[in-house]
């Protein structure tokens, strides 16, 4: 159960652990695909893009969301943790055994998914990663619905670390697409590991207290969740399979470099979704909407004041950014790296929180997604045909914007927001405002700097720009008083002598 401090602890305090630990293990995780673009030519890439995204795609659907009813059950079910967890544990188990077994006893799969043959001699490794990746999936999730934000933000660090330690070490040493893999099958091993190691030591002998009544209510209440998250992921991901399959790895390179914004735009909102999820479900139970209200428009002013700064920043700078991180070889992916940037604008709007506490609306929520998603494979079919790997992401932002802007009308209707309540987001304009002036001085000190080396005008750029967006936030008064007393705590922890 959560303790009686940390249920006392802010959303800034919460989310600012979480988002410290993901914010250093994309740092780690940039690494690689930096590195990989330098050790393997275009086609190659292109190949490990494709079967990491396999790789990617099962641990987000297969499981069905199921682990995330640990953020429900483990605070309402005091009594039976043990089975909660146990179920958990089982289900994915389950899941990854049979998620394995069918890729390696139909090795023509890959092939047919991306018209390419040659990827079934991958599938005996791929079906051992994605066994193991998905009975290992919960992690991350169990700790922060345990209450224990601070270790689950070691843990997220630790597994990148480890991770993309292994991945170097094999990119460096052997160079291929078959290292890697053998690389994410040892990870695969570590992380179940650790994962074992944490539930035996929170729960004790969790592995003796099946419930099957429990289980039947977690599958009660995750499925449907689990279906709508399927549906998801099919528009996030299913762009990325149109234009692999259709153009082939050699464009899918430049394509998946194009869109390698993606984990930057999920940083911090996975930290503030697993912090919400759990807040507006003890809110809901209470039924206290108003302040549900409160809390979300809270965490769309923090997710903002990241967000809009870099986009802002990222769009003056794509160019320079691409050329430094993957050399001129991908300069082909700055429109698409553009246009995909629009992801992070509808990022700031959570939705996740929402529907996992108001249960009746899962199936609004899959019939939604079910209609965005017939929508999405005919844009996607008629775009890439037309306009190639430019119409397919142009797509995919359209079904995503359209469905945050019927999602927020619905839960607007649901909680009571009106007009009114408008002035609750008036932040979230002055941080645009500070975004909008930072990057009108970013560009125009980047003019005269053009024909510099990319590096040179990355560190200048980005300096100025923060320099006017953190300006311009202070004259404002965005910030309060807590978040620059958060700020002081976390540097005196980092550089102990630099507040002396």
């Amino acid at each position: 159960m959560l303790e009686t401090a940390k249920k006392n602890e802010s959303l800034t305090v919460h989310v600012s652990w979480l988002m410290m630990a993901k914010t250093l293990a994309f740092v780690f995780n940039m690494a690689l695909p930096i590195l990989l673009v330098r050790r393997l030519d275009l086609t190659q890439f292109g190949v490990y893009k494709q079967l990491f995204l396999v790789i990617g795609t099962s641990v987000l659907v297969l499981p069905l969301g199921f682990a995330m009813s640990a953020y429900y059950f483990l605070p309402r079910e005091a009594l039976r943790q043990a089975e909660t967890v146990l179920n958990i544990f089982l289900f994915n188990l389950t899941v990854g055994l049979l998620a394995g077994a069918c890729l390696i006893l139909w090795p023509a799969l890959l092939g047919i998914i991306f018209h390419q043959p040659g990827l079934a001699t991958y599938t005996g490794l791929m079906g051992a990663v994605i066994m193991l990746w998905i009975i290992s999936s919960a992690i991350e999730i169990i700790p922060i619905a345990n209450g224990e934000t601070r270790f689950a933000s070691v843990m997220i660090l630790g597994v990148q670390l480890t991770r993309t330690t292994i991945y170097l070490s094999a990119a460096i040493a052997f160079g291929t697409v078959r290292a890697l893999l053998y690389a994410a099958v040892l990870q695969g091993f570590l992380q179940t590991g650790v994962l074992w190691w944490y539930l035996q030591s929170r729960f004790g002998s969790f592995w003796r207290r099946f419930d099957w009544q429990l289980m039947r209510t977690q599958l009660s209440y995750a499925i449907p969740l689990g279906l709508a998250g399927v549906l998801f992921t099919a528009q996030t991901d299913l762009h990325s399979y149109f234009v692999s399959n259709r153009l082939g790895a050699a464009a899918f390179a430049i394509y998946a470099v194009g869109t390698i914004n993606l984990p930057l735009m999920g940083l911090l909102q996975e930290a503030t979704n697993a912090i919400l999820i759990t807040r507006v479900c003890e809110l809901q139970h209470l039924n206290q909407p108003r302040e549900i209200i409160f809390l979300m428009a809270r965490a769309t002013r923090k997710l903002a004041a990241a967000y809009f700064p870099v986009y802002a920043l990222l769009v003056v700078l794509a160019p320079q950014l691409i050329t430094f991180a993957f050399t001129r070889r991908y300069l082909a992916s700055v429109p698409i790296f553009l246009v995909n940037l629009t992801m992070l604008l509808v990022g700031i709007v959570l939705q996740d929180p929402l529907f996992r506490a108001y249960r009746e609306q899962r199936f609004f929520l899959i019939r939604l997604r079910i209609a965005l998603c017939a929508l999405l494979v005919a844009g996607l079919w008629f775009a890439i045909g037309r306009y190639g790997p430019i119409g397919a992401i142009t797509v995919v932002v359209g079904v995503s914007v359209t469905e945050r802007i019927v999602t927020t009308a619905r839960f607007g209707r649901v909680l009571g927001f009106g007009w009114h309540d408008m002035v609750l987001l008036k932040d979230v304009g002055k941080l645009a405002i500070a975004a909008l002036a930072a990057a009108l001085v970013a560009a125009a000190v980047r003019l005269p700097l053009l024909g510099q080396r990319p590096l040179l005008i990355l560190i200048i750029c980005g300096a100025l720009f923060s320099l006017v967006y953190l300006g311009a936030v202070l004259l404002m008064g965005v910030v309060t008083a807590e978040e620059k007393d958060i700020v002081r705590r976390k540097v005196a922890l980092l550089l102990p002598n630099a507040l002396v």
